[in-house]
């Protein structure tokens, strides 16, 4: 497994931005998919943004598209999502996850790494 350390949620009102990060270590970065998942009270985890070992192709669930983009520093073992428009629905627990292989998709129960989650809170 790798360890996922993840940084950078907290509170910000509907319209703000925010950008997660997570710090990886334990095994090759470079050919981990890494994705974003997060959970809400009472809803089930999802991921909603991925990307390639390479980061030549990232992927994104259809209700933040246009407004997070996920990226990748190979050199530093460090994964990105940077949130714009954040709505209310998008309050969650945050999570870094990994899975070893370079190609990957947004289904949480294939990723084998998962970090301990940052809050995410937007306010109306």
């Amino acid at each position: 497994q790798v360890q996922l350390v993840e940084s950078g949620g907290g509170l910000v009102q509907a319209g703000g931005s925010l950008r997660l990060s997570c710090a990886a270590s334990g095994r090759t970065f470079s050919r981990n998919y890494m994705g974003w998942c997060r959970q809400a009270p009472g809803k089930e985890r999802e991921c909603v943004a991925g990307i390639t070992g390479s980061g030549s192709i990232t992927s994104y669930t259809d209700s933040v598209k246009g407004r997070f983009t996920i990226s990748r520093d190979n050199a530093k073992n460090t994964v990105y999502l940077q949130m714009n428009s954040l709505k209310p629905e998008d309050t969650a627990v945050y999570y870094c996850a990994a899975r070893y292989t370079p190609w990957g998709s947004l289904v949480w129960a294939d990723f084998d790494s998962w970090g301990q989650g940052t809050q995410v809170t937007v306010s109306a």
